[in-house]
């Protein structure tokens, strides 16, 4: 049945409906060429502009950056070592001097596998090293570079590289050496292996003999090799100084020698001497023993590598009688004829003080006391019961003026200042002590700086051990003269010279000391030693010190010797060097005697 309200289409007749007519086909249209054209040009456009400006971030605005990085792959900065300038003596011989060597290094990369024992037993035997340390830094082919030898004489070098072993390779540098091995050993120091000074006037005056290191910079290729016919630029070093001394080589053999035979001799811990200029306060030699050997510093302890004549403290003892005596004689309380009633004991607060040998009571004059080396006369003079001749500050006043508590001045290394404590703080018994030299704490230069005050007529030179030093045109420039400094009056060091030589007269301390055909003049010291290590006083220090011609003077010269075991006086054991010393400083100065008698000086009353 069919729906009466469906239409049909005309001309259909029943049966299958016909087919819709056909979509008509599509047209292919060709795109705009104009249009790709300008895709393609703005595409292209934009990559060309990014190139660009890459371009131009490369050769324009980070083009010193690149080179710069270029140039730190193919230019190689090579150190230029400056030669170190030479320490000399006064005459201009050379204590320190630096000679030609060869750093000696392997590349164990390069090293033939097969030649590596045959390269070992070369080096151990031109070096002087054990092999198997050799063979070890072989054996380590991961590294590029092994140092065997830092510094070797150059015909080592040369027999070495004569081998043409590959990898094995020589570098020129410097080495420091010392002529005269442990001579001045403390005194001059010693350089590290990088050839900076590290102690002694190596380092103090390290900036000057150094000089200034320079560069060379080459071009290399890839492998290492040098790139010839390129840029070479050159910035030569500077070469140090040299420094001049006021030591004398020949003086302080003798003073070294001397001081050590006696340290050898008594068994004593150790030693110094020096010797100074009277009117210049140059010192001409300044000897400790042991003394430390420069060719063989490493080997050696560092508490060793110390100057002891300016590091080492100690109580003075008699020697410091002197500053006592100039006390005395600068405050008008006492000449040096007044008489004294000494016992050989005194009671000062709580202790009783007493000389160094039991002895009837006795007249002593002053000249006397300080001849005889009394204890309880020095105490008298300075604090005579129930009438004060000196008194407190003003004997710690003069004790300043003399140096005491204050570094000498000679600009060594390890300088110390003493001790001395301030007055108001001084004990009972410390009082008495100190006017004999026990109680304060010295040097061995400060102790000579003393005795140079004496001598010179009152007038302090501050120590000087640099003569001077060359310009940088090789031209000699002069150290400036020590500073003076009044401290007592010449009358006072007039009066206590005539003391000091009555002092080495058959009745004084110091007989040892004499010169044949000379006048001397010095003063023995004998000084209770303290020690940290058995916290307390353990041993002695004895000492002498002195000066010659004592009428017209020229030399002081002092020896201590620290804590002896075959003695202990000063006058036995330190003064036989000062005379050991004293007789070869005057005839290496060519000093002649002045041929004049001292005048008699009255020691007891009576005479």
């Amino acid at each position: 049945m069919t729906d009466p309200g469906r239409t049909r289409p005309r001309g259909w007749s029943g049966g299958r409906p016909p087919r819709p007519p056909a979509r008509p086909p599509a047209v292919l249209r060709l795109g705009n060429p104009g249009r790709r054209i300008n895709i393609s040009l703005i595409a292209m456009t934009f990559v060309l502009s990014i190139f660009a400006g890459r371009l131009i971030q490369l050769q324009g605005l980070d083009s010193k950056v690149y080179t710069a990085e270029a140039a730190k792959q193919r230019v190689q900065a090579e150190k230029l070592t400056a030669r170190r300038g030479s320490i000399t003596d006064v005459n201009g011989h050379e204590l320190a001097l630096t000679l030609e060597a060869r750093e000696i290094f392997v590349d164990p990369s390069e090293v033939d596998a097969k030649k590596r024992d045959q390269v070992a037993t070369v080096l151990a035997k031109e070096l002087s090293q054990p092999k198997e340390g050799i063979a070890a830094k072989l054996a380590d082919t991961s590294s590029h570079y092994e140092q065997v030898a830092a510094a070797v004489d150059p015909p080592v070098a040369q027999r070495i590289m004569d081998h043409e072993f590959k990898g094995v390779g020589a570098k020129h540098r410097y080495r420091r050496d010392y002529p005269g091995g442990n001579l001045a050993g403390t005194l001059l120091g010693f350089v590290g292996d990088d050839g900076t000074g590290l102690t002694g006037l190596e380092s103090t005056y390290d900036k000057l003999l150094a000089g200034r290191d320079g560069q060379q910079f080459v071009e290399t290729g890839a492998m290492g090799q040098r790139i010839p016919m390129t840029r070479n630029t050159l910035e030569a070093p500077v070469e140090g100084r040299d420094v001049r001394l006021t030591i004398d080589r020949d003086v302080q053999w003798a003073a070294q020698k001397a001081i050590t035979d006696q340290v050898t001799a008594t068994g004593a811990r150790t030693g110094s001497a020096i010797v100074m200029d009277v009117q210049t306060g140059q010192v001409v030699a300044m000897a400790n023993a042991p003394e430390l050997d420069l060719k063989n510093w490493s080997k050696t302890p560092a508490k060793d590598w110390v100057n002891r004549s300016v590091a080492d403290v100690f109580e003075p003892g008699s020697t410091n009688k002197v500053i006592t005596a100039a006390a005395a004689l600068e405050s008008g309380a006492v000449r040096p004829d007044t008489l004294f009633t000494v016992p050989d004991q005194v009671r000062c607060a709580d202790r009783v003080l007493r000389d160094s040998h039991p002895h009837a009571v006795e007249r002593l004059t002053f000249s006397g006391i300080v001849a005889t080396s009394s204890n309880v006369g020095t105490i008298l003079a300075a604090h005579k019961i129930g009438d004060q001749k000196v008194g407190d500050q003003r004997l710690y006043e003069m004790l300043q003026r003399f140096g005491f508590g204050a570094k000498p001045g000679a600009g060594l290394l390890g300088e110390e200042a003493g001790l001395l404590p301030d007055w108001k703080s001084w004990s009972g018994s410390q009082r008495c002590t100190i006017a004999y030299g026990q109680g304060v704490s010295v040097t061995a230069l400060q102790t000579a700086s003393v005795y140079q005050t004496i001598a010179n007529g009152g007038v302090r030179v501050a120590p000087q051990v640099v003569a001077g030093t060359t310009a940088e045109n090789g031209a000699f420039t002069p150290s400036k003269p020590g500073k003076q400094t009044r401290v007592v009056g010449e009358r006072t060091a007039k009066e206590i010279s005539s003391m000091l030589e009555a002092a080495v007269s058959e009745e004084g301390t110091g007989h040892l000391a004499a010169i044949d055909g000379y006048r001397v003049a010095g003063k023995t010291g004998t000084a209770m030693r303290y020690d940290a290590k058995c916290q307390g006083y353990c041993g002695y220090s004895a000492t002498f010190v002195g000066f010659a011609p004592a009428d017209k003077p020229r030399l002081v010269v002092l020896a201590v010797v620290q804590d002896p075991q075959k003695g202990y006086y000063g006058g036995e054991i330190a003064a036989p060097v000062f005379k050991q010393v004293m007789t070869f400083a005057l005839k290496s100065k060519k000093i002649p005697p002045t041929g004049t008698q001292p005048s008699p000086v009255r020691i007891r009353a009576g005479e």
